[in-house]
């Protein structure tokens, strides 16, 4: 562990991950990181949805579920409550 530079961000700077894994290399799962935050009171639903209304306001809906791993649906309220603009693009391959 010793051998790891990113273990412990607050003395290293440049370390790669604010929330190291314990694979080297890679950041915390959210999986890991979502226990903490609770037992913490840190509200992740919240934030969470926060996020994917800013990113559905950036690209179409579909394309955000399909980044994050989720359902289409997962990701359709959220745009429309965020009052995406994305569904009135005309769908297909617009390609020349």
């Amino acid at each position: 562990m010793g051998q790891r530079p990113n273990t412990q961000t607050a003395t290293n700077p440049d370390a790669r991950w604010l929330f190291p894994g314990r694979r080297a290399g890679q950041p915390m799962t959210p999986e890991a990181m979502a226990p903490r935050l609770r037992q913490l009171s840190f509200p992740t639903r919240p934030g969470r949805t926060a996020a994917i209304r800013q990113l559905v306001l950036q690209a179409p809906a579909p394309v955000i579920a399909r980044i994050l791993g989720y359902n289409d649906d997962h990701t359709t309220r959220p745009a429309e409550e965020a009052g995406g603009t994305w569904k009135r693009d005309a769908p297909g391959d617009h390609a020349r």
